[in-house]
């Protein structure tokens, strides 16, 4: 049994020793916990939230000394990750420590002052994508609205941002477009760590009513905002099932919009997720070399041919393009779709995305709210040209850098 032991600290000890940063739930470790010290604390996590040894956020705090884990709050997927994507969330005790879950994703997406009166501070420690889209920074800042109307104290474990923190694309939601899938005003990269994005979201009144909730953040140690993930030596714990790596993180804003139309095959349902655009119509070839030809800076694309295990396309053979980033911070990653979409629709009038008897309509709202504007289909859909939405897609990114660089927790 000591052997099993040893053997097993020194893969912890190993594992660890191979991240060159250190996540906000290490540091606040690392301080002895000072900040939470004396406080009941409540918890917004998933698998996500874990030090360098895998170790979970809600096993670090349940066991730290003079701190007292009273509630877990679930977003999408559960807090141990035991929950289908989209399925809610029931109340439940966790077996592992016999604290209290409440869901925060389905009806309620809101903490009440009921499942907050227990506690002084509610801690948030996700892993996010970088893309506005993804619902956590949604579940994060309904969060910080809670505990600004109810007195409780907020934090923030900070985690890397996968996309980087340099790359800022697409418009900002419009009043109309605003839901759980784009809660807030800003871009859909939005190039900011989830502290930095609650500092902004605080500090630019962008909460509800434009209250401030009592924040803090605990920045990492050995992070710059040029790192892709691959950089901190981090182990990457999917924060959903079809972003199994870093790399579905970074090509998750390439595909994820058309995605919602369940027009073609993005990599869903194949080991490829957001990484390629494929249907039974297509010829992957020509596809490949209209797409190459366009020259788009730090994208690349080849011709594949696949067959779905589930999901659109499912047991279809089906062919198109593999996209490849060889240079994220170059690549337009959010508009390599309305290249496609475009490159299509010059090759197959008949197949084109928004001609009647293509796309569900019944997705519009989805693309809609996914996008943060209306006006990215009605202008797309006019023509089936880039052309006509570039300007509006790009019209915000600068001024939201220049706004957004204050609060940066990291150096370039």
């Amino acid at each position: 049994m000591k052997k099993i032991l040893c053997v097993i600290f020194a893969a912890a000890v190993t594992l660890s020793g191979w991240a060159h940063v250190k996540p906000g739930v290490e540091v606040l470790r690392d301080g002895g916990f000072k900040e939470l010290k004396g406080k009941r604390v409540g918890l917004i996590t998933n698998p996500t939230g874990v030090d360098n040894t895998l170790k979970s956020t809600i096993d670090i705090l349940h066991e730290a000394d003079g701190v007292e884990l009273k509630a877990l709050f679930s977003p999408e997927h559960g807090v141990r990750g035991d929950v289908h994507a989209g399925d809610t969330v029931s109340t439940y005790v966790d077996p592992a420590t016999g604290v209290t879950v409440y869901s925060v994703y389905g009806k309620t997406k809101k903490p009440t002052a009921e499942m907050l009166k227990d506690i002084d501070v509610l801690v948030y420690d996700i892993q996010d994508n970088g893309c506005r889209s993804f619902t956590f920074i949604s579940t994060m800042g309904l969060a910080m609205e809670a505990c600004a109307e109810n007195g409780k104290e907020f934090m923030v474990l900070d985690r890397p941002n996968p996309v980087g923190g340099n790359k800022v694309e697409g418009n900002l939601t419009e009043d109309d477009c605003i839901s759980f899938v784009s809660q807030f005003k800003i871009p859909y990269l939005y190039g900011l760590t989830p502290g930095e994005l609650a500092t902004l979201l605080n500090e630019e009144g962008m909460l509800k009513d434009g209250k401030k909730v009592k924040l803090s953040v605990v920045p990492m140690d050995g992070y710059s905002r040029n790192m892709t993930f691959a950089d901190t030596k981090m182990p990457w714990v999917s924060p959903s099932p079809h972003i199994p790596n870093p790399d579905a993180a970074l090509y998750y804003p390439v595909s994820g919009i058309l995605g919602e139309l369940y027009y073609m095959s993005i990599g869903v349902g194949y080991p490829l997720p957001f990484k390629l655009f494929a249907a039974d119509w297509i010829d992957a070839q020509k596809l490949s070399q209209r797409l190459n030809a366009l020259e788009l800076p730090g994208l690349k694309f080849r011709p594949i041919y696949i067959k779905p295990f589930y999901s659109v396309g499912k047991d279809k053979h089906l062919q198109g393009v593999e996209v490849y980033i060889t240079d994220k911070d170059d690549a337009p990653l959010s508009l390599t779709q309305f290249y496609v979409m475009q490159e299509l629709a010059d090759m197959y009038p008949d197949k084109a995305v928004f001609k009647e008897g293509n796309a569900d309509p019944k997705r519009f709202s989805m693309f809609d709210k996914v996008s943060g504007s209306k006006k990215i289909r009605e202008l797309f859909s006019r023509n089936h040209k880039v052309a006509d939405i570039a300007d509006y897609w790009n019209k915000d990114a600068e001024a939201f850098k220049t706004k957004s660089a204050k609060y940066h927790l990291y150096k370039k």
